[in-house]
């Protein structure tokens, strides 16, 4: 008897697997962005960057392979409204891992070199979240087939992207020749942050009155609540970073008035993150108690909260409260905490093959057939 032929690995690799290398770079360069120096992160945070790295080039390359020998397989998740959206996953794996290659990395490759590779990244992660950003929404509106109560926090995936080069891009502008460049990077990055801070408010409220009207989210997809707190860190993160850039680059009258906004912009959004986190885990623990299973969705636990830890650390450094640096660090061991729980369990479903099987067909109930009797 002939042995069947096993399935591709690369014909089901998702968009999604991008998560995992975004939740990693963003642990590295979370740390490094924390005011208080623990001894030994510093070795850590270089480790972790150097596997989001590897990681990032590995999927890279199976990301080219799926699409070269399964374009029917892509072009279908394209076409899927579920799977789609993380499409905006891949800009922000390339903005993360080149915004931890700078300010992580630089110690190990050297400035030079950190700054040339982040600059590579930042621009391709830009261009292809600014695709994402316009081309997926474009999607849903003429090709998905989207019923009512079907909104998800996945739905922001595209949408953020744009916020995390706004985040990343200040780092680059001391590298750039002042005047002109250095001023048009800040503001550029400050319109990046205004397209993607007022579409997630066009797709907030959609999700919130889906879960009031429709319930809970099924158990596999409740991870993806966190989510939300994306957009809400890595604004927050991104006007601290302008405010910092801005001097030195924009007129005296602007950079003045830009610090003011880091802290009255970033104190009540980050306020209402840390009460999205609460509503969140408890629907997450909810699900549990209800059975929810690993999925690649618990790498949505990862990279939100690593937002949530850089915009406390931007308070805090703008502010000098010790409260807002206390925060960062609670935060960043809840962020180290998720990380390694998500990856243990994605290296065992990958070593098992779990992760890149075909997804299981929903089941369907055989008709019923009557029998008459005489």
């Amino acid at each position: 008897m002939s042995t069947p032929r096993t399935t591709s690995p690369f014909r089901h690799l998702g968009p999604n697997w991008y998560a995992s290398v975004m939740g990693t770079a963003i642990v590295a360069s979370a740390g490094k962005a924390l005011p208080v120096r623990p001894p030994g992160l510093a070795g850590a945070c270089e480790a972790v960057w150097a596997l989001s790295a590897a990681a990032l080039a590995v999927l890279l390359v199976a990301r080219a392979v799926h699409w070269t020998r399964h374009t029917d397989q892509a072009r279908r998740h394209l076409g899927d409204p579920a799977v789609a959206p993380f499409y905006g996953c891949a800009a922000m794996a390339l903005l993360a891992v080149g915004g931890a290659t700078l300010s992580v990395g630089s110690g190990l490759i050297g400035t030079g070199a950190a700054v040339a590779a982040d600059a590579v990244l930042w621009t391709a992660g830009t261009v292809t979240g600014l695709v994402a950003a316009a081309g997926i929404p474009y999607l849903m509106v003429t090709r998905h087939r989207i019923e009512p109560g079907q909104a998800s926090p996945v739905w922001l995936l595209p949408v953020v992207a744009p916020m995390v080069s706004a985040a990343l891009g200040p780092a680059l502008v001391p590298h750039l020749p002042a005047g002109q460049w250095q001023a048009a990077m800040v503001l550029a990055c400050y319109a990046l942050f205004g397209m993607s801070l007022l579409a997630t408010l066009l797709i907030l409220p959609a999700v919130f009155a889906r879960l009031i009207h429709h319930g809970p989210l099924p158990l596999a997809l409740t991870p993806a609540l966190f989510l939300v707190l994306g957009p809400l860190g890595q604004s927050a993160t991104a006007v601290g970073n302008l405010a910092d850039a801005a001097r030195g680059a924009l007129p005296a009258p602007y950079a003045h008035a830009a610090a003011p906004f880091a802290v009255l912009y970033g104190t009540p959004v980050m306020g209402f993150a840390l009460l999205w986190l609460v509503l969140a885990a408890a629907m997450v623990l909810r699900a549990f108690r209800r059975g929810m299973g690993f999925a690649m969705t618990w790498w949505a636990f990862t990279f939100p909260i690593g937002t949530c830890v850089t915009g406390a650390a931007g308070l805090a450094r703008h502010t000098g409260l010790h409260a807002l640096t206390w925060l960062a660090v609670g935060l960043y061991a809840l962020l180290v905490a998720a990380w390694a729980v998500a990856a243990a369990r994605t290296a065992h479903g990958l070593v098992s093959g779990r992760l890149l099987a075909a997804p299981r067909p929903v089941p369907q109930q055989l008709p019923s057939v009557r029998v008459r009797t005489t």
